[in-house]
């Protein structure tokens, strides 16, 4: 892959309430990748004396939220009556179609435990346009039941899509695959035409080295083209591997809104303000629409 065929995006921190998060995208001169619109990597933070997880009531259009971890738990709780916690190495995908709201805390049970850590990425996926309006679900995946398989000194995991002749079970909107990928000596990761599309390398840990150009942790390398041959790994290093096709149509966003359409995002402005979404059950908490 030459320097024209890539791009490398530095992690930059946002804080989102009481924590600080590292956002790889949406980037200024990188919107997306394929229908991958946002990427914030949680952690790792250390939990304990008070100090939990609680975002509050908030609505989402037009995505699909995606979340692992690698380390801690969250509990999941969505206006469509999903309860679900997950934890390290489980995926949960909640789609919010025409629109949904949710919570993600510290699981009650786990409050009164001294020390904890949360570490993991939050990513949302745009929806094709003939699914934007679709009705939410969610939808949960233990991590027992992925495919992995080792490759050489690669231990490898395909948490969405397909890759390598193998599919995930959980359900998707369109043409893209997240694997994780772990280096257990100096190897090199082997796409040759496996991952169609374009292709994102989130260095989770360590480092890659690609076209004698070193990516490090809390870098994100995006290829442009499908044809990347190789990359190689650092024994230690732990990636995301993550894309697919490219949208044909731009996508908008505003606060937690992605759409097609600038007017459908006004219009879910609106529908948050005068508190139409629909609630999780048995949380009255509101995040207001940022000013």
């Amino acid at each position: 892959m030459s320097s024209n065929d890539k791009l490398v995006i530095e992690e930059r921190s946002r804080s989102i309430g009481n924590f600080m998060v590292g956002r790889l995208l949406p980037f200024r001169k990188k919107r997306q990748v394929g229908p991958f619109t946002f990427v914030d990597h949680m952690g790792p933070i250390d939990l304990g004396n008070d100090r939990w997880i609680d975002v509050d009531q908030h609505p989402h259009i037009g995505l699909c939220t995606f979340t692992y971890l690698f380390e801690g738990e969250i509990e999941h709780k969505d206006s469509t009556g999903a309860v679900q916690i997950i934890r390290s190495g489980d995926v949960g995908l909640m789609t919010s179609g025409k629109g949904v709201t949710h919570t993600e805390r510290t699981p009650a049970a786990s409050r009164n435990k001294k020390n904890q850590r949360l570490h993991g990425y939050q990513i949302w996926i745009a929806l094709p346009i003939d699914k934007e309006e679709i009705e939410p679900r969610f939808d949960f995946i233990r991590s027992e039941k992925l495919p992995t398989w080792k490759h050489n000194d690669l231990s490898i995991k395909l948490l969405a899509g397909k890759a390598f002749g193998r599919e995930s079970s959980l359900p998707i909107s369109s043409d893209l695959f997240v694997l994780h990928i772990e280096a257990d000596d100096d190897n090199s990761f082997e796409i040759n035409g496996e991952l169609k599309g374009e292709i994102g390398f989130l260095v989770n840990k360590g480092k890659i080295i690609e076209d004698g150009e070193e990516i490090t942790e809390g870098q994100l390398m995006i290829s442009k083209t499908e044809d990347t041959c190789s990359v190689a790994l650092n024994k230690g290093t732990r990636l995301l591997v993550f894309g697919g096709k490219a949208l044909e149509e731009p996508r908008y966003l505003y606060w937690n809104f992605v759409s097609s359409s600038r007017e459908r995002l006004e219009r879910a402005k609106e529908d948050w303000k005068a508190r139409r979404f629909p609630k999780v059950k048995g949380d009255d908490t509101y995040i207001p629409l940022p000013s």
